[in-house]
């Protein structure tokens, strides 16, 4: 007899939040049924170094080798060459392992001798043993910075120095219009089953994939098997200053709200429980309604909402 057939994924994911879901899909299916288009809006150069975050919490997590605690880094992790560059008056305001910094090392010594970002991300991914595909949006820097009441700032510095404290005045994809999808992005949109916005940053994380070139309209193409879960709950963000910077860029702060930046190209939309009355607003702008858990808490909880969007009807 032949073998059923397997459904293919492919997810749109930024950082921790992503992960989180990542982590139940690479847990209930094949993953190398799974591809992962990842955020590099976040990236920045320190220390000389290119630092890729969101491809590394991405690729550390499906890896096994995750700090769970925190979302990012290596568990068990040290930072003594952290210390020693503080002592010779270097930033340390963004935490770098030693174990991680030798990700960030081996990434930038590839971009030296003139490989992609993409060959980086997958050399990395073969080293760690991780079986899912995971792409860069894109080769090429296209830093996500912040205007605010304090001036312009990159994401990084908005983020994780200031604790995105400043009022966000706007958000700009530097360069994003020069640039095109990694090789196999489109591919991955345009092949895969079912396609999956992971429930991140709607402007920060998802947003920065979106301004690339072609993967909006990939998307609206498919847009009957795509399918969104909403990254805020009662109004708040499930990680990071979702909810703060929809609210201070006039964008609603709710499922709705979130629900209408993706209406163009997002066919179903999953929302929590908790927001079970708001299901009729989101219906109003054309979307499918999917009303199940999504807070992941733990990993049994990220594999049962990772199996809810597998047994989703397009």
């Amino acid at each position: 007899m032949p073998s059923a057939k397997r459904d293919t994924i492919t997810a749109l994911a930024g950082g921790v939040g992503a992960s989180k879901l990542l982590l139940g899909l690479h847990d209930v299916m094949d993953p190398h049924d799974l591809t992962v288009i990842v955020n590099t809006g976040d990236d920045i150069v320190l220390h000389g170094l290119k630092i890729s975050p969101d491809l590394d919490i991405v690729t550390y997590t499906l890896a096994g080798i995750v700090d769970e605690a925190k979302g990012w880094g290596f568990r068990g992790e040290t930072f003594h060459a952290l210390e020693r560059l503080a002592a010779f008056g270097r930033i340390n305001w963004f935490n770098l392992g030693d174990r991680d910094l030798a990700t960030h090392i081996h990434r930038s010594a590839m971009l030296a001798e003139g490989k992609s970002l993409s060959d980086a991300a997958e050399a990395i991914r073969v080293a760690l043993a991780v079986k899912t595909r995971i792409l860069p949006m894109c080769d090429e820097p296209v830093p996500t910075m912040i205007d605010t009441a304090e001036g312009e700032l990159h994401f990084q510095e908005y983020l994780v120095k200031r604790r995105a404290e400043p009022v966000v005045r706007g958000i700009r994809f530097d360069g994003a219009d020069k640039v095109r999808p990694a090789n196999g992005v489109l591919d991955a949109i345009r092949d895969a089953d079912r396609i999956v916005v992971c429930p991140s940053n709607p402007l920060i994380s998802i947003g920065p994939i979106l301004a690339v070139p072609g993967i909006r309209e990939a998307l609206r193409a498919r847009r009957e098997t795509v399918v969104a879960v909403c990254p805020i709950v009662g109004g708040k963000s499930l990680k990071g200053p979702s909810d703060k910077m929809l609210a201070e860029l006039g964008y609603e702060a709710s499922a709705p709200g979130v629900a209408k930046l993706y209406a163009d190209f997002s066919g179903t939309f999953v929302i929590d429980p908790t927001d079970k009355k708001q299901a009729d607003r989101i219906r109003d702008l054309g979307i499918k309604v999917e009303v199940v858990p999504t807070v992941m808490a733990t990993r049994a909880q990220k594999r049962k909402l990772a199996g809810s969007l597998l047994a989703l009807k397009s």
